[in-house]
């Protein structure tokens, strides 16, 4: 299993064809972090935090040298803390750049070792931090930070010292290691692998998954390193519920701590049927969209730049707008031909298995445990458009073309600033709204009964509906029904058969069939199946559309370089779950949208997120990343 991770790992890390090009002293940190964030282990919030401050001290320390640049830190007040600074600082030597390098390397090594030295991943991400940079020719001995004498090692030192006092006091929790010990949940802990939703007080709340009996009865060996069985611990606890309060790049001041507020999401009210409609209907569509999980679908889809990934010119907002934007995704409603704008002809359709494509969009952009996390993700795809040969580095895509390391040290600032607001404002509302994830929900709503009808057996108006090929009640004759009939007239659903079907991952595949609706399960990994936080907004909606906006502005063209960015999935070698893809299949972007919509969507294919979820986090998204470049201008002089 192990060599399949890697595969989606060293795609952006090592195998890119644009990788053996000279990386910049702020390139190869940030790769050094990337690694890290994979052997740490720690949630995409603490990782964007990382990621934001060690690229905001490599900003300064590089800023520092040229009077004209404005720095973050340095000199300015942040949040009632200050950092001191000397503008006219002794300059040892008239080679600047050098002074730079030295400076930036030294920020962000301080910067990185003193987040990860303290938690439990030490020993996988300090040795191989120390490792790598003893590998590059760095020497880290020294320690001193009186900068004002001229040495750039002492001004990197000065700022990451800074920086790793202000983490203590930015409301991140990072001396308790980030734990949400003040969350009190409404309803008490899933155990996945027992039928129904024991312990669901509240359908509208979430509820923590307790995972660790049923990776013990899959046999689970402590000793083994294979990551996919690596048990998770702490999944029964909200992960950092209270990020909100957390020190931002560039959001505005709020109330309360709630960030771009979207409202409520769909509810479960049984004195407001048309609430409980649209409640149902989106945890609905996740089931039934499971279902078209199986190497064996026949539907085949065109997923070029021309095909689905191209649906964004209006996302909904009315409860019928919501139903029709999803049925043009379950049918791969296309656009008319759109023409590459580089090589000015139409992008060729790209056929591939709905079964094949969804299952590795869900795997492809999971950015779980044991990867370099959503906004990782978005770092990879910087770090290949900026070392691609045909980018010129212009800002905004104006003016003259920066240096390598100009150019990396201002878009990693913005980038990771961006990204961190996006953690902070996402998870402002995961917590206030608290709200219930698919696994939970979708066994809730069977548990019910059917809806649809009253005349017929197992009838509540709030529970699923029934629908062809979808969703029915277990007869007399169904291999469902149980040896003594126990589940005669239960809920069955058409769906993604679950981990229990898969023996062997390296060699099985569960398939799509008829489940007890009391027994489904996400598209996801079986030690991890849903992550430990509430759903609403989409973390993944909300990074990735802040993402994408910011390398269209950055990089002044919505497009990637070539107006095509590609990742092929080799048969039966790719996907980490189960056994596949059945097909080689070759996901295609055009544009960073193309790819952020993917990634949206791809949570909904895996049983993550309902709609409301994805969209509102979109939305969320948009204004994080509209908000970060309005501030961010008064840096890119």
């Amino acid at each position: 299993m192990t060599h399949k991770l890697s595969l989606l790992i060293l795609f952006f890390l090592f195998h890119s064809v644009h990788a053996q090009q000279e990386r910049s002293t702020a390139r190869k940190m940030i790769d050094l972090m990337l690694g890290m964030v994979v052997e740490d282990g720690q949630g995409p919030t603490v990782q964007a935090r990382n990621f934001f401050h060690t690229s905001a001290a490599m900003h300064d320390a590089w800023a520092a040298y040229d009077p004209s640049q404005s720095t973050y830190f340095l000199g300015k007040k942040y949040h009632g803390f200050e950092l001191p600074f000397d503008p006219d600082f002794k300059k040892v030597s008239k080679n600047i750049d050098s002074l730079r390098n030295i400076a930036v390397m030294y920020a962000a090594y301080g910067v990185i070792y003193g987040r990860y030295n303290e938690y439990g991943s030490k020993g996988r991400t300090i040795d191989y931090l120390t490792s790598q940079l003893d590998s590059l020719g760095y020497s880290i001995s020294y320690r001193k930070d009186d900068y004002q004498k001229g040495s750039p090692e002492a001004l990197g030192n000065y700022i990451a010292n800074y920086i790793i006092e202000l983490g203590a006091n930015d409301n991140s929790r990072e001396d308790d290691r980030h734990e949400s010990e003040d969350y009190t949940g409404a309803n008490q802990n899933l155990r996945p692998e027992i039928a129904g939703t024991k312990g669901l007080n509240n359908p509208n709340r979430w509820q923590p998954i307790d995972i660790e009996h049923y990776i013990d009865s899959k046999g689970y060996d402590k000793t083994l390193k294979d990551w996919n069985y690596l048990l998770i611990p702490g999944n029964t606890q909200f992960l950092t519920s209270y990020w909100g309060e957390v020190f931002p790049f560039a959001l505005p001041p709020s109330e309360n701590n709630l960030h771009f507020d979207p409202g409520s999401p769909p509810l479960f009210d049984v004195e407001d049927s048309m609430s409980t409609e649209r409640y149902r209907w989106g945890f609905q569509l996740v089931q039934n969209m499971s279902g078209y999980l199986d190497p064996k679908n026949p539907e085949i889809w065109d997923v070029s730049p021309r095909g689905i990934t191209s649906m964004d010119d209006h996302l909904p907002s009315t409860f019928e707008a919501y139903q029709q934007y999803y049925a043009n995704i379950k049918n791969n409603h296309r656009k008319k031909a759109v023409k590459n704008p580089f090589t000015k002809k139409r992008y060729p359709k790209n056929m591939v298995k709905q079964g094949d494509y969804c299952r590795v969009i869900a795997e492809f952009w999971v950015d779980g445990p044991n990867t370099t996390s959503p906004p990782g993700h978005w770092l990879q795809f910087l770090n290949k458009i900026s070392y691609n040969p045909d980018f010129e580095r212009k800002w905004n895509g104006k003016d003259s073309s920066l240096s390598q390391l100009e150019w990396d040290i201002k878009s990693y600032f913005l980038m990771t600033g961006a990204l961190h607001d996006a953690g902070i404002a996402c998870w402002s509302v995961k917590s206030y709204y608290d709200y219930v994830r698919p696994i939970s929900a979708i066994r809730y709503l069977g548990k019910l009964g059917q809806s649809s009808n009253p005349e017929l057996p197992n009838y509540n108006s709030s529970g699923l509906k029934l629908k062809k090929g979808s969703v029915a009640l277990v007869k007399e004759n169904d291999p469902l029904v149980g040896t003594n009939k126990e589940h005669l007239n239960k809920v069955k659903v058409y769906s993604w058969k679950g981990p229990d079907a898969i023996k062997d991952p390296i060699t099985d595949a569960a398939g799509s069939g008829w489940i007890l609706a009391e027994n489904w399960w996400p598209y996801q990994r079986y030690s991890f199946p849903t992550p430990p936080f509430a759903g609403y907004t989409s973390g993944h909606s909300t990074f990735s559309t802040t993402g994408a906006i910011l390398l269209d502005y950055m990089t002044g063209s919505p497009y990637f370089p070539n107006g095509l960015e590609t990742f092929t999935a080799k048969k039966n070698e790719f996907l980490l779950f189960e056994n596949g893809p059945s097909e080689e299949v070759t996901l295609q972007w055009g544009t960073y949208y193309d790819a952020a919509i993917e990634t949206c969507l791809s949570r909904v294919w895996g049983g993550i997120h309902p709609p409301a979820d994805d969209i509102e986090g979109r939305k969320m998204g948009k204004k994080v990343a509209e908000n970060a470049i309005e501030f961010a201008e008064q840096f890119f002089k």
